[in-house]
């Protein structure tokens, strides 16, 4: 396994994420606490110099405003504002302190050099005297980088009319080197705490990570197969639940993995001792499991089948592979005869999906067929042999009574009887050996099919109408037929003689006053038609016969309402032509379904 670097680990991790939420937290503590601490300063600072503005603003606006003798006006107005001035208007803080009369002099100040002066326009002390209004600013001088507070103060007497001003200019460094002083022991504080989170960091870091490491190097030796060993549990906390739950999952997995070895080693065994050949394949159809009577019936090795595709071995045409393809699970025989055998095998193809219900490859299952085959054949043969002998006499049989129905009437009693039921006889061998004939052109594939697009809806309303009209009126026919058109390609006659043979048994065998179904229903490939009786049913042991050729389910019942026991053999045959399914569903007393199905017509790739 990779190894994880070094700040990529949970315990850095967790170290780097304490260290910056303490950051984080410091940070906007400190922010909000110098952002109010600034305001407090700055705000105590402006309500100190405004009490010391007051008094001094109170003392010289009397002291202007005095009674003095005309000769000595000047030199004791400026004498009195030079006292006000030494008792309140000294500060370290104060830069600049400057009293203005309304003719713009200058005469008071901190600075004896600027007596007399008068304050130029560009001063804001002028607008501030006229107007009367106060004046307040934080300047920053431009060659020392000094911040200060400047405040003019305008000055009036009782009528309101202005009499001065007084100028101050107030230094701000003090509050902002206390700032920078509570800065550094914030930023000193900082560094201590972030070494004591790191410090506690990577103690918490490694109380979690600890556990989870030996859980990974648990993890790593359960993944190689061994389920001896077992994760500590350091407490009761989540990380010692989850090592008590990994525990408990180690535990299940060495039962499921010994029960799945148990399983594979039992399939093992059946594979290894079935007479059938078993191949399996992965979904894109290559074979990776084959047992030894497989190899024994297609005459190849495993390690030489191994990762082709199952087509390709067992030699299937196109067709064989639509087929294939095409259905849930189907049985092809395939001939692996050669100069030196005759070799016949069955393949049973069975779909495999995954728990999402995609294919996921084929289980086929291969029996060696060639006996079961040969007797088939000789079957068949014996068929067209009889049918062939039979129908010379009874054409002869026929032409004799239709020559005696036309002239021996002499007794008219016995007569007309024995001659109905000679018909009737005549009649219903004839019909067999039909039957047989057909069968015996089916299995020699000397009957071509006509193949048509047609459209079944229509087709089979136009079916079941034939009955309709010919049925006994207590009989209902009950059709579920969808609204849409589909297509197939298909014989129609020979479908019309499936479902002709069907709905007859049916009829035939559904009692008074019931109803025949008959249902069609689309499916993703192919249609599949259900038709259905209420009749007697019949039993499971014989419902897989009732496909072959001369068996009647009741065989008394069937001669009495003239049946040959070729009908459903017919249907089959014309079914498997077509490529489709037939099949039957029956319980006893409660009637039979028949079904067969038929492909769709295949779009092409790309449409």
């Amino acid at each position: 396994m990779k190894k994880v670097g070094l700040f990529q680990s949970i315990q850095w991790k967790i170290i780097i994420i304490m260290i910056l939420l303490l950051l984080l937290a410091i940070q906007v503590i400190g922010a909000y606490f110098s952002q109010g601490l600034e305001k407090e300063l700055k705000q105590s600072f402006e309500e100190s110099i405004d009490e010391r503005l007051e008094v001094l603003s109170y003392n010289i606006r009397d002291a202007i405003l005095a009674d003095r003798s005309e000769g000595n006006l000047e030199r004791s107005l400026e004498y009195d504002i030079a006292n006000i001035i030494a008792l309140y208007g000294q500060s370290d803080a104060y830069s600049k302190l400057q009293i203005v009369d309304r003719q713009f002099r200058i005469i008071g100040t901190n600075n004896q050099e600027d007596i007399g002066k008068i304050v130029t326009g560009e001063s804001s002390v002028r607008p501030s005297i006229i107007s009367g209004t106060q004046s307040r600013s934080i300047q920053r001088d431009a060659v020392t980088g000094e911040r200060r507070l400047v405040k003019i103060h305008p000055l009036s007497n009782n009528d309101d009319e202005p009499i001065g001003a007084i100028y101050l200019e107030a230094s701000m460094e003090s509050i902002y080197e206390q700032l920078a002083s509570i800065n550094t022991i914030f930023l000193n504080g900082t560094l201590i705490a972030v070494g004591i989170s790191a410090i506690v960091g990577v103690l918490v870091a490694r109380s979690i990570t600890k556990p989870i490491t030996e859980m990974r190097e648990q993890a790593q030796i359960l993944a190689s197969g061994d389920f001896s060993q077992e994760v500590n549990v350091y407490g009761v906390d989540e990380i010692g639940q989850l090592a008590n739950t990994f525990n408990e999952m180690k535990e299940n997995i060495k039962i499921a993995n010994h029960t799945t070895e148990e399983e594979r080693r039992k399939l093992s065994s059946v594979l290894s001792n079935m007479s059938d050949g078993v191949i399996s394949t992965n979904e894109a159809g290559q074979i990776i499991l084959m047992n030894d009577p497989a190899e024994i019936l297609i005459g190849q090795t495993f390690e030489q089948v191994q990762n082709k595709l199952i087509f390709d071995v067992l030699n299937l045409s196109e067709d064989m592979i639509q087929l294939v393809e095409m259905q849930d699970s189907s049985s092809i025989t395939i001939d692996f005869s050669d100069d030196n055998q005759f070799l016949l095998l069955k393949a049973n193809f069975t779909v495999v999906e995954d728990e999402y219900g995609r294919f996921s490859g084929y289980i086929t299952v291969i029996s060696d067929v060639t006996e079961q085959e040969k007797v088939e054949r000789e079957r068949r043969e014996f068929v067209s042999n009889v049918s062939h002998e039979l129908r010379t006499p009874l054409t002869t049989m026929r032409s004799y009574l239709e020559a005696l129905i036309d002239g021996a009437w002499t007794n008219k009693e016995i007569a007309p009887q024995f001659l109905e039921v000679t018909q009737n006889e005549t009649e219903r061998m004839i019909r067999l050996v039909n039957d047989l004939l057909q069968l015996s052109k089916m299995d020699n594939k000397g009957h071509e099919m006509v193949k048509e697009r047609v459209n079944v809806v229509p087709f089979f309303h136009h079916v079941l109408d034939r009955f309709e009209m010919n049925k006994d009126e207590r009989i209902k026919i009950e059709r579920s037929i969808p609204r849409e058109s589909i297509f197939l390609w298909m014989d129609k006659d020979q479908i019309i003689q499936v479902v002709d043979n069907i709905m007859s048994n049916a009829l035939k065998y559904s009692p008074q006053d019931e109803a025949v179904r008959f249902k069609l229903t689309k499916e993703r490939n192919r249609i599949k038609v259900m038709i259905a009786d209420n009749g007697p049913g019949i039993s499971p042991s014989k419902l897989d016969k009732i496909f072959d050729r001369f068996y009647r389910a009741d065989a008394a019942r069937s001669r009495e309402r003239g049946g040959t026991g070729l009908g459903l053999a017919i249907a089959k045959e014309i079914i498997v032509n077509h490529q489709g399914q037939i099949w039957a569903e029956s319980i006893e007393g409660q009637g039979t379904r028949v079904f067969f199905s038929l492909p769709l017509i295949a779009r092409k790739q790309g449409d």
